[in-house]
């Protein structure tokens, strides 16, 4: 299901059953990231499906990528493989308004 910024930023923080799924690479997620987001590259191909196999598929699940795009690809495959809530953040981390991490530097 596509949602937008708004929705998607206040459904997710009152989902206790809430997984932040980032699907962009791993040079994207170095510019920021959404809190507590966990990133699976969807350009991983098969490495993806064997990454979503191992997710638990009774949680609910925020996807988002750069612009809408991947995300809402990776939630068709999620949904293919058996994954019933999944929401994709329309416009992506591009239009995010709300809190960025950054990766802590070693």
């Amino acid at each position: 299901m596509d949602l937008t910024q708004q929705d998607w930023k206040t459904q997710a923080e009152r989902d206790p059953n809430a997984v932040i799924l980032d699907v962009r690479t791993s040079e994207e997620c170095s510019e920021g990231f959404i809190p507590k987001a966990v990133n699976i590259d969807i350009y991983k191909g098969q490495g993806f499906i064997y990454a979503l196999e191992e997710l638990d598929k009774s949680k609910n699940y925020y996807v988002y990528c750069k612009a809408g795009a991947r995300s809402a690809q990776a939630c068709q495959i999620m949904n293919q493989l058996g994954f019933e809530n999944t929401f994709n953040l329309l416009g992506g981390f591009m239009n995010w308004k709300g809190d960025v991490a950054f990766a802590a530097e070693d």
